[in-house]
């Protein structure tokens, strides 16, 4: 079935907000001080941001196609996979929804984030960081996880292994998500999304909230620039050689 643009980005506005919400949600949960789940360990966001883009894939992936990010968007276009015509209005959308999902954290966790006095956990319910305060090593790490996430997820949608089965595809790209978070999170978060990072940065920056501290624009650019650059070389690579 043909959706209209409309529908289509209504798909992924949704999706990125559902995105987002699960998965700075269970980053609130572990991080955030006085809630059920502060001091559990990395793996519950590990199935915090899985499920977070598993659920939205099964909801809209045959829909608008989940990119429910605009480094893929971006990616698929510069490889001739997706209209230019709409990228800009994919964009858009995606960071509108990262910035409601954002938004829907906030409400529900808006106690704990006055009761949070640690800068730092506040803003990693946000956004990511460098736990290093190392741009480079930052950009290494958002490249290397993007670059397996965008050629892992056009590998999993394009193979025969799934080809009559695309929900089961949309699932595993869940658990592409839950294992890089665990295998590659350590450093940076990571964010392997620029609306997932930049559009809640936007948000910390404006949002009165205690103890927040500032918003780290010095390595803003990281989780835009190197999802951006690997989903591109992540996907013209797999074009040339398996396409």
């Amino acid at each position: 079935m043909d959706y209209s643009l409309t529908v289509r980005l209504i798909a992924e506005f949704m999706g990125t907000a559902i995105m987002v919400a699960l998965g700075n949600g269970s980053v609130a949960n572990v991080d955030l001080k006085g809630t059920k789940g502060n001091g559990s360990d990395w793996m519950l966001i590990a199935v915090g941001y899985g499920a977070g883009v598993m659920i939205p894939a099964m909801i809209i992936g045959g829909i608008s196609g989940n990119h429910i990010n605009p480094a893929f968007t971006i990616g698929l276009a510069v490889a001739g996979m997706f209209p230019w015509a709409e990228v800009l209005p994919y964009i858009l959308v995606q960071f509108a929804g990262a910035m409601f999902g954002q938004l829907w954290v906030v409400a529900a966790y808006k106690p704990h984030y006055d009761l949070t006095t640690n800068p730092q956990h506040i803003l990693g319910t946000f956004s990511t960081i460098s736990a290093t305060k190392s741009q480079l090593n930052g950009f290494i790490n958002e490249f290397i996880g993007s670059f397996i996430l965008f050629f892992g997820a056009l590998g999993i949608t394009k193979a025969p292994f799934f080809s009559d089965n695309l929900g089961t595809a949309h699932m595993a790209l869940g658990f592409l998500v839950a294992t890089l978070v665990a295998s590659f999170g350590g450093p940076t978060g990571p964010a392997l999304n620029p609306a997932r990072d930049l559009g809640p940065r936007i948000l910390h920056a404006l949002l009165p909230l205690r103890h927040k501290g500032d918003s780290d624009w010095g390595y803003a650019w990281v989780p835009v620039v190197a999802p951006t650059l690997a989903a591109i070389t992540a996907i013209l690579l797999y074009k040339t050689v398996f396409l």
